[in-house]
């Protein structure tokens, strides 16, 4: 048998790969489309995505521990009474803890309302509370004495500034792209049932049909029946 030329074997892959596009694109399904659709709005419409809440979680439990860091330090320095007094009435700049507390109250309120109330999806926020947290806490760190009173002179500092870094990588690496990868998503499938919607329905597979390839060789098997055929005429 000859073989088929190479350029009809391409011409053949390349009609049947076009029908098979073709298929794929009337198999589409624009009810799965439209349900898609609705399951990707109906996330936004039930308020802040899952990661921006867990976001959110992680902004109240800095506010919440700093806090209780706090609490604790007033306790150990002579009671809450004797020591709030005199940190928060009778402030030091230098010696008091209250503005590392304040910081966090600061962190909490600007992360808060920007990326929950308001659902920013910008970083300019959380670059604003981390580069004041970072200015302020080196500075007190070389001015005031706090290494002098004991551990917590070492411990809040350094946990407010951990938290304050913490929130900005997982605000700039795990919401802000993976929110935007979820709203592409939407694009893509809004735009498939935009297409989907123009192609119409009443299509079926025989409408691509494509004849069967001839077997090679078909033709000179056809042509020696013949002359095979030709002396039983003649007798």
């Amino acid at each position: 048998m000859n073989p088929l030329p190479e350029d009809v074997e391409n011409a053949l892959t390349g009609s049947q790969s076009s029908h098979a596009s073709l298929r794929e694109v009337h198999s589409i399904n624009p009810t799965q489309l439209m349900a898609r659709i609705e399951s990707y709005e109906g996330r936004e419409k039930k308020g802040i995505s899952d990661v921006r809440r867990t976001f959110c979680l992680f902004v109240t439990f800095d506010l919440l521990f700093v806090t209780l860091l706090w609490i604790i330090e007033l306790n150990v320095n002579g009671g809450i009474e004797n020591t709030l007094e005199k940190e928060v009435v009778q402030y030091d700049y230098y010696s008091s803890y209250f503005d590392i507390f304040l910081l966090a109250v600061f962190r909490f309120k600007v992360l808060i309302l920007a990326y929950a109330v308001c659902r920013l999806r910008h970083w300019w926020a959380i670059a604003l509370t981390t580069a004041v947290t970072s200015a302020f806490l080196l500075a007190k760190v070389i001015l005031s004495k706090l290494f002098s009173q004991g551990a917590f002179g070492y411990v809040l500092p350094i946990i407010s500034f951990i938290l304050a870094w913490i929130e900005t990588w997982f605000l700039d690496f795990k919401v802000l792209p993976q929110e935007a990868e979820e709203e592409n998503r939407l694009l893509i499938v809004q735009d498939a049932s935009e297409r989907a919607a123009l192609i119409p329905g009443g299509l079926s597979d025989g409408q691509f049909y494509s004849p069967p390839e001839s077997e090679a060789g078909s033709e000179n098997e056809a042509e020696e029946k013949q002359d095979s055929e030709k002396p039983l005429l003649e007798l």
